[in-house]
């Protein structure tokens, strides 16, 4: 129970009676009938407003939230006295995550309800823990203010962005991933795998053309073939210090793991074998499997990965690749590549390229580039955008010397990451290079 200024009010009121008496004797009997009439007034309130029972309180947010995307979170308060409540209901957000409009001032009849909702943005993901939340209660008289803590615990799960996938899902039902920047290579009949016959098309390579069923049909009948489904792609995913870095509000985990998703969609869709292996950090292994169901489950083992304070060790999982995925595969290494750890990735894909196809996907920091798009005012600037180009020169005879020994390698910005894989994989996929 906290006191309201009308309450400080009264006791000003009280005190200046106390002052007049100790200034004239006379005024006795006046100080002691304010401070009578204070003193009951206040307790008569405090009284009330602990009698009349609090309201109760429900939450209803949704199980699984994506991260960094603003969500609505509902709420409900039911007067079950036979008294209006005048109050202010405050949520406690988890720990990692922000929100907003969140505080709603509101009076409830008695035997009334009322509902209201404030947003709240995940920052990481995880599982998030709401324990509580907080009502503040005038007393009928606004002397007291009853501040109560409503216990309300509720565990929600923070998943990477799913909303690209969704959005992915939905343009290629429309036939529009152009708009999307996915680039599809048409090849009309060719390929590995028979998919169907069909009547001739001029332009068609006469290689195509089966014979004994044109004879038949008495016209021309072309085989249509196309890529080979029944792959494996295994992503690798780097959970070092390296993958800590920045960029917006995600880091580069955050921005790897919604590529991963993304491109389990595709190569899903593809009709290939989806699997995945972390390292330096957590150790996670999910064997390739065909399917949607793989999606879910690869969602539900690393939607809790954070990147560890460990350096990348790229010859570990290497080793471990080569014990765990029997055939022959693409796998993808995603990383943030730094030019210390040239020597040692290189010998991890040569090690890979043996049995495997390596693609390289890589991520270097927006801010490199919004560095060297600045202008240069002062002696600082100069020597940060030196620095800057040293550190991008050195980075890009890394990829250069990785290309050159024949590994097929990408880097690119965060956000562009998603495409990019997918552009590659699509590529690879046309090429009959698995």
């Amino acid at each position: 129970m906290k006191p309201t200024r009308r309450a400080e009010f009264l006791l000003v009121c009280n005190l200046g009676t106390a002052a007049l008496a100790t200034a004239y004797p006379a005024f006795w009997w006046l100080w002691a009938v304010v401070l009578v009439l204070c003193l009951a007034l206040v307790l008569v309130d405090a009284q009330r407003t602990r009698r009349n029972p609090l309201p109760t309180v429900t939450r209803s947010v949704a199980a699984v939230l994506p991260v960094a995307v603003w969500t609505q979170v509902r709420y409900r308060l039911e007067n079950h006295g036979e008294t209006p409540l005048s109050l202010t209901f405050r949520d406690i957000p988890p720990d990692g995550s922000e929100h907003r409009h969140m505080e709603g001032a509101m009076t409830l009849q008695p035997h009334a309800w009322h509902e209201g909702a404030y947003q709240m943005r995940p920052l990481q993901r995880g599982d998030l823990h709401f324990a509580a939340c907080l009502l503040v209660v005038d007393s009928p008289w606004r002397l007291w203010k009853r501040v109560a803590r409503i216990p309300l615990p509720e565990e929600v799960r923070v998943y990477p962005n799913f909303q690209e996938v969704a959005h992915y899902a939905l343009l290629a039902t429309n036939q529009r991933l152009r708009s999307f920047g996915v680039h599809r290579r048409r090849r009309r009949g060719e390929g590995r795998e028979f998919h169907q016959m069909r009547e001739y098309v001029p332009g068609d390579p006469l290689r195509q053309i089966d014979w004994k069923a044109s004879s038949r049909m008495r016209k021309l009948i072309a085989r249509e073939y196309q890529d080979e489904r029944n792959q494996q792609v295994v992503f690798l995913m780097d959970c070092g210090q390296s993958m800590r870095a920045q960029d917006d509000m995600l880091s580069h985990f955050d921005h790897a793991l919604n590529a991963v998703l993304l491109m389990t969609h595709v190569a899903l869709k593809h009709g290939d074998a989806v699997g995945l292996m972390t390292f330096s950090g957590a150790h996670r292994r999910l064997a390739p499997r065909k399917g949607a169901p793989q999606l879910n489950l690869i969602l539900n083992n690393v939607y809790d990965i954070q990147p560890s304070l460990q350096t990348s060790d790229f010859e570990h999982i290497a080793e471990d690749v080569l014990r765990f995925v029997r055939k022959r595969s693409l796998i993808i290494l995603v990383t943030n590549l730094r030019d210390e750890d040239n020597d040692e990735l290189q010998q991890a894909v040569q090690l890979l390229r043996r049995k495997h196809l390596v693609l390289l996907a890589s991520m270097r920091e927006k801010a490199l580039d919004a560095v060297a798009k600045e202008p240069v005012m002062t002696f600082e600037d100069s020597l940060r955008l030196a620095a800057t180009y040293h550190y991008r020169e050195a980075r890009q005879a890394a990829v250069d010397n990785l290309r050159g020994r024949g590994i097929l390698c990408l880097d690119t910005t965060p956000p562009d990451l998603p495409i990019a894989m997918i552009n590659n994989y699509l590529d690879i996929k046309s090429k009959g290079l698995l």
